[in-house]
């Protein structure tokens, strides 16, 4: 008896859907799509920093390069305790293995800043302690989410406005919207151009001391909505 039941529900729920989507179709309708975009300048921004004990016979150990970085961090206006996390720990075991030698240590770090001047201003810093395995995760926008729904709703406007115009030299209009679809992308588009910003070279005879970040900025983040509409004309 429940399985009747059962098989019964789901026709039931087989018509319905069907005449649904039987009434869509049989409605008049037109389809428009618009597309919005725009450019966001990144606020937060992700260094990879790599420290390893130097292979030397004066080695430096992680312990006291990781000491270094929080120092010179600090001084360069990061708070480290919310900034700065461990992301990797490390030993060369196979060097110690076949060259029976002091196991070398290493550990990564994910460093967050707010802008490409500090950036820079860590990549020379670090770079002045030794510490020169420094490069780019990622650049992010910390509002994406209100500015999806802002462009959503903007495409949606430039879809009705395009399909007023299309109607009109029928002598017809729109009436509301039967079904709506949307879509979002975000692009980076690196290509190695934001590395080439911030990680800065000093010959022997310059001073590091001198090292002035200009104004510049990463490349910007390209964030685009699209929307398809199906409009009841009439």
């Amino acid at each position: 008896m429940k399985q009747i039941n059962l098989l019964i529900g789901l026709i039931f729920i087989g018509n319905l859907t069907f005449g649904q989507s039987k009434n869509f179709i049989d409605q008049h309708y037109l389809e428009t799509t618009a597309k919005v975009d725009t450019l966001i300048k990144p606020d937060i921004i992700y260094l990879d920093i790599l420290i390893r004990e130097k292979d030397e016979k004066n080695k430096i150990s992680v312990e006291e390069l990781e000491n270094n970085m929080a120092e010179k961090l600090k001084i360069l206006g990061i708070d480290v305790q919310k900034q700065l996390i461990l992301s990797d720990l490390s030993s060369n075991f196979k060097k110690y293995f076949l060259k029976q030698k002091d196991i070398m240590k290493s550990k990564a770090y994910k460093l967050k800043v707010f802008d490409a001047q500090t950036a820079g201003k860590v990549i020379v810093g670090l770079e002045d302690i030794g510490i020169s395995n420094v490069s780019l995760d990622k650049t992010e926008y910390s509002k994406i989410e209100e500015l999806k729904l802002k462009l959503k709703s903007k495409a949606v406007a430039k879809a009705k406005m395009q399909a007023e115009y299309l109607i009109a030299p029928l002598n017809q209009k729109i009436t509301k919207a039967l079904f709506i679809t949307d879509t979002y992308f975000q692009s980076y588009n690196y290509n190695g151009e934001l590395d080439e910003i911030v990680v800065i070279g000093f010959s022997g005879k310059r001073m590091k001391q001198d090292y002035q970040p200009i104004d510049i900025e990463f490349k910007p983040i390209i964030v685009e909505a699209e929307v398809s509409i199906k409009f009841g004309i009439e």
